[in-house]
C-alpha cells in the first residue's frame, strides 16, 4: 500500500472512531455496558438528561418520552422538526435511532444504530428519565 494511501485510510479510520457515529461500535466479547453508561457512551456527546448542564448539539433528553417532537423550548432544531407533528414513544424514538432522517427529513443527527437490541435499551432508559 502506498504511503499516501495509508495515511488517508489511517486518517479516516480516526476519524470515524472520533465522531458520535463512531462511538456506537463496541466489542462484541465484553458484556453489554449497563443503560445509563450506555447512553453516556452512545448519546452523551450531544445530548444531557440534566437541565442545569449547559447546551449542547442536541436537545436534553430528559422527558423526552412522550413530549411533542421539536418542542423542546429554547432549542433551535432543524426545519423538518417544525412538520413532525408526533410525540416521542416507543416506535417513533426507534425509528428516529435507526436513521432518524428517514423519520425527519433534514434532520440533523449523524448517529444510527442498527442493534436493536441497543436502541431498545437507550428507549427504556429514556422512557425512566422523566
Amino acid at each position: 500500500m502506498a504511503r499516501g494511501a495509508r495515511t488517508l485510510l489511517i486518517g479516516a479510520t480516526w476519524a470515524i472512531c472520533a465522531s458520535p457515529a463512531g462511538a456506537q461500535f463496541q466489542d462484541p466479547s465484553l458484556p453489554p455496558p449497563d443503560p445509563a453508561t450506555l447512553f453516556t457512551n452512545q448519546c452523551g456527546v450531544c445530548h444531557s438528561l440534566d437541565p442545569s448542564d449547559p447546551p449542547r448539539q442536541g436537545p436534553l433528553l430528559k422527558g423526552v418520552f412522550g413530549r411533542k417532537a421539536g418542542s423542546l423550548p429554547g432549542f433551535k432544531y432543524s426545519p423538518g422538526f417544525a412538520t413532525a407533528g408526533f410525540i416521542w414513544d416507543e416506535p417513533h424514538l426507534d425509528r428516529w435511532l435507526t436513521d432518524p432522517q428517514s423519520l425527519i427529513p433534514g434532520a440533523v443527527m449523524l448517529y444510527k444504530q442498527a442493534d436493536p437490541k441497543v436502541r431498545l435499551t437507550i428507549i427504556r432508559y429514556l422512557k425512566e428519565q422523566r
